[in-house]
């Protein structure tokens, strides 16, 4: 099988963002849940949506590589959990990396 001859992945990059300002609690996953640690809702949650670019400065490749590695930190966390109904990988795909990645709007006529 294809599985054994790949090497162990490492724990990938640390959910660490986005940052809270001020005395405020981060809109951090809490692992293996990955649940908000404020606001309780599936991370990245809507405060998480919102910081998250800003903190990449328009650095979309950088942000998506980075919400990428941490879909696959939830896919390992969320499938030892529960592996017969874990969710499914388009689920994951759409809540972690989908919503980061803008794209500019088709403009009619131009070249």
């Amino acid at each position: 099988m294809l599985t054994t001859q790949l090497a162990t992945p490492g724990r990938g990059p640390h959910a660490d963002r986005p940052g809270g300002s001020g005395g405020n609690t981060p809109h951090t996953p809490a692992r293996p849940t990955w649940f908000c640690r404020v606001d309780g809702q599936p991370w990245p949650c809507g405060e998480a949506r919102l910081l998250l670019p800003v903190e990449f400065r328009g650095n979309v490749p950088g942000l998506t590589i980075y919400l990428a590695g941490l879909m696959y930190e939830a896919m390992r966390d969320l499938y030892q959990l529960n592996p017969h109904d874990g969710p499914e990988p388009e689920e994951l795909f759409d809540r972690f990396v989908a919503w980061g990645a803008t794209r500019r709007p088709v403009v009619e006529g131009a070249s």
